[in-house]
Formats: C-alpha cells, structure tokens, sequence
C-alpha cells in the first residue's frame, strides 16, 4: 500500500474505535472510566482469540494508539513472557511490554502539571 492510503486506514480504523468510545458514553450510562476498562479488556481477549494482530498488520497506529491497542501490547507481552520464560514471564511480560509508555506518560503528565497550571473542574 502507498504511504497515503496506509495513513487513510489508520484514521479511518483509529476514529471508529474512538467513535465506538463515544457512542458508548453518550448513548448509554456507562461512565468513562468503565469504558476504558472495556477497551483494554476487548483488546486483550482479541488478542488471545488472534483477531487484532490482523488489525494491527492492516491498521497500524489507528489500532495500536487506541486503548484497545494496549490491552493488545499487554496481552502480546503477556504470551511472548510466557513462551521465554514460563509462568512468571505470563505475569510480568505484559508490564514489561508496556513500560516504555506509561512511564513516558507519567513524565510528560508531570512536566505539563509544572509548566500549566492545573486547576480542578468546577
């Protein structure tokens, strides 16, 4: 595929998962917070049923950006630690997959907490 239409299907995929998101905060009582977990939830179990590494191969960072891509990066870690190293890699290859991001998360959090100042919603 040209570069174009790589770009193409990772808004494309990317925005439906977010309109998926949106639609169920808005149409239904479930708070944001819930809505999270279902996305890194679903990404977990499509990954251990094998159906968003196909998504991802298509989709790029329109699948991997997303919540339901870290549900996918924990999940992946997850198997890959539990093929190396056994029982042990299963429970910590999925945080050791996912370091890199929420660290840098947590870093620019606390920069930006510094450099605005945060106020609590009124």
């Amino acid at each position: 595929m040209s570069g174009f239409i790589q770009y193409m299907w990772a808004f494309i995929i990317g925005g439906m998962l977010c309109v998926a998101g949106q639609l169920l905060i808005s149409l239904t009582r479930l708070t944001p917070a819930r809505v999270l977990v279902i996305f890194v939830t679903a990404g977990v179990v499509l990954t251990a049923l094998g159906v968003y590494r196909p998504i991802v191969e298509f989709a790029g960072a329109g699948a991997t950006v997303p919540l339901t891509g870290f549900g996918y990066c924990l999940a992946k870690g997850a198997i890959e630690g539990a093929k190396t190293e056994g029982l042990m890699g299963a429970l910590t290859g999925g945080i050791k997959s996912t370091a890199a991001g929420v660290a840098a998360a947590i870093v620019f959090g606390y920069i930006f907490a510094l450099v605005f100042r945060p106020k609590t919603k009124s």
